[in-house]
């Protein structure tokens, strides 16, 4: 069985309801995996779009959420997760606005593309602080056993 990540807010490659954006409550959307292959230690998830700040013309991609050390026990993360509700162990880099957390769509122009991407891993990883990233991405290297993919859009009204 392949590693799987769904939400029950919305399908691969559908929209992002506004409530999980700045216009909306900017809170967390649902989040539920399966699949994990043997030997998972731990799990990370990044949130982040490659299509900014325009689809048109993306100069970046900007980080929506960070997180690691998720334990392979967890089998999600419910809508509008606190820091203080995740599983025991797990923690939290910085989101392209210097904060720990969840940072819900806001594209200043054009629909965005934001890519929900777990990885499984054959490892814990050390206390990274609050990593971006970049630096969670170099933590993760030849230690990725599996990685899933959820692709959901957002645009302004």
């Amino acid at each position: 069985m392949a590693l799987t990540l769904k939400s029950t807010a919305f399908a691969h490659n559908g929209s992002i309801p506004q409530h999980y954006t700045c216009q909306g409550a900017d809170v967390s959307p649902p989040l539920e995996w399966s699949g994990l292959p043997a030997g998972t230690k731990s799990l990370a998830l990044i949130i982040d779009d490659p299509d900014a700040p325009d689809p048109a013309a993306p100069r970046m991609t900007w980080v929506h959420w960070v997180i690691y050390n998720l334990p392979p026990a967890a089998t999600s993360l419910r809508e509008a997760v606190k820091p203080n509700e995740l599983p025991t162990g797990t923690r939290e880099g910085l989101n392209d606005w210097k904060r720990t957390g969840y940072g819900g769509p806001c594209p200043p122009i054009g629909r965005h593309r934001y890519f929900h991407k777990l990885y499984a891993l054959d490892t814990v990883l050390p206390d990274l602080g609050q990593p971006v990233k970049a630096a969670l991405e170099k933590a993760m290297q030849g230690h990725i056993l599996a990685h899933a993919e959820l692709i959901g859009t957002y645009r302004k009204e």
